[in-house]
């Protein structure tokens, strides 16, 4: 068998239902490659690693699980991907699904790698600690709105599924965890550049106490920020208000 690493934040999905639940939710989508993240001790991988048609590749960090899953099931053997996923090169040459029960404590730095590889990835399927989900998929007005709702938001549809117990993990952790669906939007916000959208949006929920004439002085004119959009907090506009507002940076 093997053995749960709390370094690497592993907590391994043990419920058939959630597991049959996430298997119904990516056999929505049409993909020719699929890249599974954290296979862990292979409880989604046994379901989808045999999809027809579908070039199947999955990275763990951990040594111990690769031996394992190989092992265990011997069609993995040239699939599996010995690396952290943060470090890894883009899989597949072709656009690619990406699905996993992520590792928690590198949640938020697994979205932030998955928008460098946006175009080449049309829809993420993952299931983060509930906090994380959650802010990915909120709007504006809400409190857990911020720098992740925007950045994934403006380039992807986010979709919070469901809710899943910590009793479904062994072992069981101490946060509730969510499933998302990204999808890629066809038309993105208007913004004068990439970088100064992305500029902004971190400027601006970097003292998002403060009133965006405060938090974002330093990026406009001063004649600008008489504008009555300045008055409000970050957490208040939508994402295509940020973008807007690029074409008015300095």
């Amino acid at each position: 068998m093997y053995t749960l690493k709390k370094s690497l934040g592993q907590h391994f999905l043990k419920d058939e239902n959630i597991i049959q639940k996430i298997v119904t939710v990516l056999k929505q989508e049409q993909f020719e490659c699929l890249l599974e993240v954290g296979p862990g001790g292979g409880a989604l991988t046994k379901h989808i690693m045999e999809l027809p048609g579908v070039d199947f590749k999955a990275v763990e960090l951990d040594e111990e699980k690769v031996n394992y899953l190989s092992g265990k099931y011997p069609l993995l053997k040239d699939k599996l991907i010995h690396r952290s996923f943060l470090d890894m090169d883009k899989p597949f040459a072709e656009p690619f699904v990406v699905i996993g029960n992520f590792p928690y404590n590198i949640s938020t730095q697994i979205l932030f790698k998955l928008l460098e590889w946006k175009e080449d990835v049309p829809c993420v399927i993952g299931m983060f600690q509930k906090e994380v989900a959650e802010r990915a998929a909120s709007k504006e007005g809400s409190k857990v709105y911020g720098v992740l709702s925007v950045l994934v938001q403006a380039y992807y549809t986010v979709e919070y599924l469901f809710d899943v117990s910590n009793n479904c993990f062994d072992p069981p952790p101490k946060v509730q965890s969510g499933v998302i669906r990204l999808r890629r939007k066809t038309a993105l916000p208007a913004f004068r550049s990439e970088r100064a959208f992305w500029v902004l949006v971190k400027t601006a929920f970097n003292q998002r106490r403060k009133t965006m004439r405060n938090a974002v002085k330093s990026l406009f004119d001063t004649e600008v920020l008489k504008d009555e959009i300045f008055s409000r907090r970050a957490e208040t506009l939508s994402i295509e208000e940020f973008a807007a507002l690029t074409f008015r940076m300095k």
